[in-house]
């Protein structure tokens, strides 16, 4: 990794520790995979709305000193109530053994979220349909679809999530496979805790994730990472985490940025 590298991730976490707090906007408060971490909540973007994730970065340091990292623009669209829809563009960049570097596109994601219900006495409880599409150099050699389960509670002092996902193909794909949130796995389980601070409108979060690789004969992962977000501007949600993998292959630390521009339809009626 060199020194520019350093220097770019320094100042995206000294710009978030010293923004100014936001007023009166609630972005922060819906996490996303990925953003900062892979647990995610069970509420969908408000009806209407349009987010744009412009830059979710993931780098990766494994034990080796080989270094990679991904990144997946996205568009959020809230066509329906409780509901949003996403589209990804993940980008993957490795660096080899004798200085051997590779850039590609790893495929095409589209997801779709129900939320069921707001919390009460019981959890939010939601649902996504995932469909990683065959696309670029780096992307699968099949589609690989998964469906994943997530529950939210909220508490007097803290947010508790709970997520399940398991892929609908359980044969081995391309080993090089991953998006900037994670790599492909059989299946995962996650659980988070987050602290919201309102009058900051920022938000501190932090999970432990378990997975079983897709690629046959590697170790299961455990991976604990932290993070958070902040709202920047009415319509500007800035994000950093980062984490370590306790188990499993290519055992190192992880660090993650990114940012969420929220818009409106051009066509939504006004109130």
């Amino acid at each position: 990794m060199n020194v520019h590298t350093l220097r770019v991730a320094a100042l995206c976490m000294a710009g978030h520790v010293t923004a100014a707090a936001a007023h009166a906007q609630t972005d922060y408060f819906n996490t996303d995979a990925g953003r900062p971490i892979r647990t995610e909540d069970a509420y969908a973007i408000e009806r209407r709305a349009i987010e744009l994730q412009v830059a979710p970065l993931r780098l990766e340091r494994a034990r080796g000193g080989a270094y990679r990292w991904g990144v997946e623009p996205e568009i959020a669209i809230g066509l329906l109530p409780r509901t949003q829809v996403e589209i990804g563009f993940p980008v993957e960049h490795t660096e080899g053994p004798r200085g051997t570097r590779t850039t590609a596109l790893a495929g095409l994601e589209m997801s779709a979220l129900y939320n069921f219900n707001h919390e009460t006495r019981f959890p939010a409880l939601a649902v996504v349909a995932d469909l990683l599409i065959p696309a670029g150099p780096a992307g699968p050699d099949r589609y690989v679809p998964s469906f994943k389960a997530i529950a939210t509670k909220t508490f007097p002092w803290a947010r508790f999530h709970v997520n399940g996902q398991i892929s609908l193909n359980r044969d081995a794909v391309n080993a090089s496979v991953t998006s900037a949130n994670a790599e492909l796995s059989r299946w995962t389980a996650g659980v988070a805790v987050d602290k919201t601070l309102p009058l900051k409108s920022m938000l501190f979060t932090a999970e432990l994730v378990a997975s079983e690789p897709m690629t046959a004969g590697l170790a299961q992962r455990w991976d604990a990472a932290g993070g958070s977000r902040i709202q920047l501007s009415p319509r500007v949600a800035f994000d950093v985490g980062g984490g370590y993998r306790l188990r499993g292959d290519e055992q190192g630390w992880f660090f993650t940025t990114g940012a969420a521009v929220a818009i409106g339809f051009p066509w939504a009626p006004r109130r």
